[in-house]
């Protein structure tokens, strides 16, 4: 019993328990690729998180292992991710004023706070967040936060200092300080660059950034290069033999409520981007995901991060790309990938320290360019302007308030558009074409009204706070007639979803005011449900108090056969 509920928790066990053994080649050729691949990655993100290159390596062990045991999605990568690291520098950096043991320690409470976050959302089953962030939102959102990253880093590709804090003043700063480029440093950037186009070229299968990174650290251990001014990761982070432990002594607690809600933001953020590439994938390969499973394991392995010194991780949408394209069949691959890496943090830090700082700023920008379309967020404005202006917003606040203040703007124009959609939703008034069928007025001229009578659709479930304006629309449209019905049908499929106290008050009110008119009312769909409400709320209601019918076929056919009636009398 207790290990039924325990694989119910950890379905990446259970998919790894009933594993296929003719899926093993493909699955550690897979881990090998994405191993490759994240490394370079893991490290450069660590320079762009503000931390030390090997915590981009601590993040990426532990996580992937926890992610292999609790996630539903065979070919999800979890790792660091460009927005969840462009997002930690913005909120740690002011508050460690500069202080790097602080920053480390900040940089891992946040960690551990946004697992805590995505623990308790799936522990409430808010895997729904998935869909939070509209697609214009994130469109606007991704492609601010890689010209933020981009920007972040031309300053170490070109070997020069850019003291400005905000992505338009440094664009602003650039061309006045371009004389200023180290021309070494330069050099190291366009080597990096060009070892990336040429392999992307011709050998796309090929781990890019590994190469590049292997041959320029190469090059400037053999060179000696650092003496030359050269930045290395060594030089520019105090890298120091064995395994750097953070220190935890002057730590001050008062500093963990400025990161509450910036955790609350990263979470949500983070599991977006999660669903979004492990829905595709899953999609791919013909099986299902599991939206609040996903919120556990994205909290357990931020968790796992934090514990071991890490930084906030998500869903790797690369590396998942790879795992893919090289046959990965089960999460066997992270086990692979992640033993490793945590075989060259055990055994092969040392080389790191040469690592030239300007070739991890081309991999960023490289990794970054990747996210950046502006062709589809312009598109948008041919196939939706409205979507357009939201994502064009979200895109403008990230590069003008900055990465963190743009994504809280983000999730509040994701709610706005979603109140303002409940509140003030499209409606229809409906007819009948030339066979009976009922349809909306307006697509064709064969649909017609029913004289005396007015349907009516209103697309939003009814609710408290919308139910007034529901109201004042069928009393306008009645009242606007060119001649006035007698019969109101209301299409309760549509509107009615839930009981609701104002709701139903509100009808009764309703009912009320168009018998004033000499209007009957008719509420057409959910009989059972509404039957069962109303009773509730009015038990001395009478059978005849209110008109419910099964459908709008069967309320028209009740309209008719009163009509008879009141002619045949």
């Amino acid at each position: 019993m207790f290990g039924k509920i325990l694989l119910n928790y950890m379905p990446g066990l259970k998919n790894l328990l009933a594993y296929d053994k003719s899926w093993l080649k493909h699955d550690v050729k897979a881990g090998l690729s994405v191993a490759a691949v994240a490394l370079p990655v893991a490290i450069a993100y660590a320079e762009l998180a503000g931390v030390g290159a090997i915590v981009g390596l601590y993040s990426c062990v532990l996580p992937m292992i926890a992610y292999a045991l609790f996630g539903s999605s065979r070919q999800l990568i979890v790792g660091p991710d460009a927005t969840t690291c462009a997002v930690i520098a913005a909120v740690v950096v002011p508050l460690s004023a500069g202080n790097s043991e602080l920053h480390w320690q900040l940089t891992i409470v946040m960690t551990l706070m946004m697992g805590g976050w995505c623990l308790l959302a799936s522990k409430f089953r808010l895997g729904a967040l998935a869909d939070l962030l509209s697609h214009p939102i994130l469109t606007g959102l991704l492609n601010g936060v890689a010209v933020t990253i981009i920007v972040g880093q031309l300053g170490k590709v070109l070997g020069i200092t850019l003291n400005e804090e905000q992505v338009i003043e440094k664009i602003i700063a650039l061309p006045g300080r371009i004389s200023d480029s180290h021309l070494l440093t330069l050099g190291i950037s366009v080597l990096t660059l060009v070892i990336l186009m040429v392999i992307k070229t011709f050998r796309s299968q090929w781990p890019a950034p590994l190469i590049a990174i292997v041959i320029t650290t190469a090059l400037v251990w053999g060179t000696s290069a650092q003496q030359y001014g050269i930045a290395t990761i060594g030089g520019a982070a105090g890298f120091q033999s064995g395994l750097p432990v953070v220190h935890w002594g002057e730590f001050q607690l008062g500093l963990m409520r400025d990161l509450v809600i910036p955790a609350l933001n990263l979470a949500l953020v983070s599991f977006v981007s999660l669903m979004l590439t492990a829905r595709s994938f899953a999609a791919k390969n013909g099986y299902e995901i599991n939206a609040d499973a996903e919120f556990r394991a994205l909290g357990i392995a931020n968790l796992m991060s934090g514990l071991s010194q890490g930084f906030a991780i998500s869903g790797a949408d690369s590396r998942t790309a790879v795992n893919d394209s090289t046959g990965g069949k089960s999460q066997l691959v992270s086990v692979v990938a992640a033993l490793i890496i945590g075989i060259v943090v055990v055994f092969f830090t040392q080389p790191l320290q040469f690592i030239p700082v300007s070739a991890l700023g081309v991999v960023l920008i490289y990794a970054s360019w990747s996210l950046i379309d502006l062709r589809g967020l312009w598109s948008l404005k041919r196939r939706n302007k409205s979507a357009f202006r939201l994502a064009f917003f979200t895109f403008g606040c990230v590069l003008i308030i900055g990465v963190i203040q743009g994504i809280g703007l983000a999730v509040l124009l994701g709610l706005l558009q979603f109140l303002r959609t409940v509140f003030r939703p499209s409606e229809h008034l409906l007819g009948t074409d030339e066979n009976g069928m009922i349809h909306s007025l307006g697509n064709t001229t064969n649909v017609k009204m029913i004289p005396g009578v007015l349907m009516y659709r209103f697309n939003s479930p009814l609710t408290y706070f919308n139910v007034a304006y529901f109201k004042r629309r069928v009393l306008n449209l009645v009242d606007g007639a060119a001649l006035q019905p007698k019969w109101v049908v209301i299409d309760a499929v549509a509107c009615f979803t839930y009981s609701d106290i104002s709701v139903l008050a509100t009808i009764n009110e309703l009912k009320r005011d168009l018998k004033g008119r000499q209007i009957k009312l008719i509420l057409a769909g959910r009989k059972t449900e509404l039957t069962r409400w109303f009773k509730e709320s009015r038990p001395t209601m009478k059978d005849d108090d209110i008109i419910l019918a099964p459908d709008l076929y069967l309320a028209l056919r009740f309209i008719h056969s009163k009509e008879s009636m009141s002619e045949g009398e």
